[in-house]
């Protein structure tokens, strides 16, 4: 069965890929879809049967892979708890989002290869998360970021979303590198890249310690520091963050299907993975828990500045990885997963809402000009405040109720709180903090899309974007294909411009699109409520695939009751200020803006990394490409290379065609003193 779940959406792929526009769209979509929705549904039972606790992890043989010398191991499916709340989170979101693509991408005129792209990034998170060894792991790893690169530049003809791909490769990479080295040096410690085998050694190794840039320091931690550098790029961590909104260029059901459930849990995952290494790094911990900690605060204050719809939940999703980050970084590794699981109902839902958004605002993704859609896109408004609700952490303790978030996030803030280390009660701090922000960002959206007035219905900007669609469909313009700037999905006849009336009526996004915002809403409402007991109280759920703290578990549900309400009193601060702000008296906003100056603007220009980066990495890069071009290349391979080898050809054929008279003494003349040189050179 796990064979099928994880090789049906490569197939799927592959036959989408050889179909492309051969045959109608329709049979790409819809063997592509069939073939998610399948896995999702085998993957189902499997995850239902590891909670009811206690159940062995499997491992299914595909082929034998590698042999070189004390290097050997098998391909190789391995299932176990963590295994199988991935691969319903996987299977589960990635089927709907391919659902969501039919009407999301209806008029796109390359739906085969996008839906040969969507399959081909769940076959490779599906062989990540299966994975027996490093090695396959690090197979999937890079499958992820190949599919991340295609699907994010999938609108190639956009300068934004070409240079958005390459960004996310490339900052990739810088964290493979890392993962890399984390690998070899596993192998090198240990001798194996079978990870049970690396886990079960793993606590003998504790106290070791390994040369490393001329010191001696603890050998796990360096390892697990490398590691954790790879869950940073992956996970888009502080420092490398900087591709994930960036990443937003791409269609929003890719948006939903690299933050909700792929790409970005990747990292966390690895770390939960090997959990039992990381046990034996306090450094290496301290240092994920730092990192989680600023990353959670650090894109919750950039979040509630931004006004593209897509890049606050964007930023939404650095945060809640942060949360997951320092969840494990104390010790909480079945609180990180629970968080991971529920995260990706609710911010599915959030995205591909926001999708449903834009599709009824003819592809405007600015907030500014949205207002009063509630009463428009009445199912659309309801999904998205069930996702609000779920990432804001509505709930109430003593009732035991609450929505997906109040489940899982709060229990991560209680931990840290638990844990009673410095970092840990830095982490709760950050942790409450980022709440309030999570709290007011997120209202903030609501407002400005769902309430207040109707800013579309009279915004020339929005008219613009309407009367430019309507008439002759522009994928057919020759103008319009060879504008590079312009994403030609993007610029088709609005099914909303109401022809004849002069006006703009935003209309619900189809069936295809509002049924996996059901299902999703569903996911936001019950996951933490159902599911909670078994990933945060069972250590017979997990069953040994991850390092289960049952202590600190047993602290977390003592910690004092403000504690416990700290997240709920925040949030509701949050929503205060958010309504105040967006409905109550809407000049505050800018207001604020322009007493906080400075600080506003730091936020808003992302912390200024992107410039920080461009002066630090990019600038020097080409400084030294220049150089190596003027006097390397330039001045020093083509002189007396190609150049000075042309040069001596061409001058020596001026004095050669000297000879070619037409006389036959000439040639005889030079056939003499050409023999005489020989016998000379063979004499002397």
């Amino acid at each position: 069965m796990i064979k099928i779940i994880v090789f049906l959406p490569l197939l799927a792929a592959i036959v989408a890929g050889f179909i492309n526009k051969s045959a109608p769209s329709v049979v790409a979509k819809g063997v592509t879809t069939a073939a998610l929705f399948i896995s999702c549904a085998l993957s189902w039972p499997i995850f239902l049967t590891y909670l009811g606790g206690g159940v062995p992890a499997t491992v299914e043989p595909v082929l034998q892979w590698v042999q070189s010398g004390e290097l050997r191991f098998d391909w190789a499916l391995r299932v176990d708890t963590l295994t199988a709340v991935m691969l319903v989170v996987i299977t589960t979101v990635s089927a709907l989002v391919h659902l969501y693509s039919w009407g999301y991408m209806d008029e796109d005129p390359d739906q085969p290869r996008f839906f040969a792209y969507l399959s081909l990034f769940t076959f490779a998170m599906l062989m990540l998360v299966t994975a027996d060894n490093l090695v396959q792991m690090f197979f999937g790893w890079e499958g992820v970021g190949l599919a991340s690169y295609l699907l994010i530049g999938f609108w190639f003809r956009k300068p934004s979303a070409s240079a958005a791909a390459i960004k996310a490769f490339v900052v990739n990479r810088v964290g493979d590198l890392g993962f890399m080295l984390g690998i070899f040096g596993t192998f090198w410690v240990f001798g194996t890249v079978s990870i049970p085998e690396i886990l079960a050694a793993a606590p003998g190794m504790s106290g070791a310690t390994i040369g490393f840039l001329g010191m001696r320091v603890q050998t796990m931690d360096v390892l697990c520091i490398l590691l954790f550098i790879g869950a940073m790029g992956k996970s888009a961590q502080l420092g490398l963050h900087t591709w994930l909104p960036d990443a937003m260029e791409g269609p929003t059901p890719v948006s939903a299907l690299i933050h909700a459930a792929t790409m970005v849990t990747a990292g966390v995952f690895m770390v939960c993975r090997l959990s039992p290494m990381f046990e034996t790094a306090p450094v290496a911990l301290g240092l994920v828990t730092f990192i989680g900690a600023a990353t959670c605060i650090f894109a919750a204050t950039v979040g509630t500045t931004q006004w593209d719809i897509k890049r606050v939940i964007a930023y939404s999703t650095c945060s809640q990885l942060g949360y997951m980050f320092f969840a494990a970084g104390v010790g909480a590794y079945g609180a990180a997963m629970f968080h991971l699981f529920t995260h990706a109902f609710f911010k599915a839902l959030l995205f591909l809402g926001a999708g449903s958004v834009i599709h009824a605002m003819h592809h405007e993704q600015d907030m500014r000009y949205y207002g009063a859609l509630r009463k428009e896109i009445p199912f659309t408004f309801w999904g998205m405040l069930f996702g609000t609700l779920a990432i804001t952490g509505v709930g109430i303790y003593h009732l035991g109720v609450g929505f997906a978030g109040f489940w899982s996030k709060d229990a991560i803030i209680e931990v840290a709180f638990a844990r009673g280390t410095e970092l840990g009660t830095f982490a709760f701090w950050m942790g409450i903090f980022a709440a309030l922000l999570t709290s007011f960002y997120s209202w903030r959206l609501m407002f400005l899309t769902f309430w207040g007035r109707p800013r579309w219905a009279d915004s020339e900007h929005i008219r613009h974007a309407v009367h430019a669609g309507h008439g002759e469909p522009e994928e057919h313009n020759p103008a319009i294909q060879e504008d590079a700037g312009h994403d030609v999905s993007h610029h088709v006849p609005s099914p909303n411009y109401e022809a004849g009336t002069g006006g703009y009526h935003p209309h619900e996004s189809p069936i295809t699109m509002l049924v996996p915002l059901g299902v999703l809403s569903l996911g936001a409402i019950l996951a933490g409520q159902l599911f909670a007991p078994a990933f945060l109280d069972s250590a017979a759920f997990w069953n040994g695939s991850i390092f289960y703290n049952e202590p600190l578990i047993h602290a977390m549900h003592a910690t004092p009751y403000l504690v416990k309400y700290a997240a709920a009193i925040v949030m509701l601060i949050g929503l205060f200020v958010a309504w105040l702000a967006y409905i109550k008296d809407t000049t505050i906003p800018e207001k604020g803006a322009d007493q906080l100056g400075p600080v506003y603007r730091f936020f808003y220009n992302k912390w200024y990394f992107d410039e920080l980066y461009h002066y630090l990495f990019v600038v020097p890069a080409f400084w030294l490409g220049r150089i190596f071009w003027k006097f390397g290349d330039v001045g020093t391979i083509d002189r007396f290379g190609p150049n000075g080898i042309a040069w001596i050809v061409e001058k020596g054929s001026v004095g050669a065609h000297k000879f070619q008279t037409g006389y036959l003494y000439s040639y005889a003349l030079v056939m003499l003193l050409g023999l005489v040189a020989a016998i000379t050179w063979v004499l002397f």
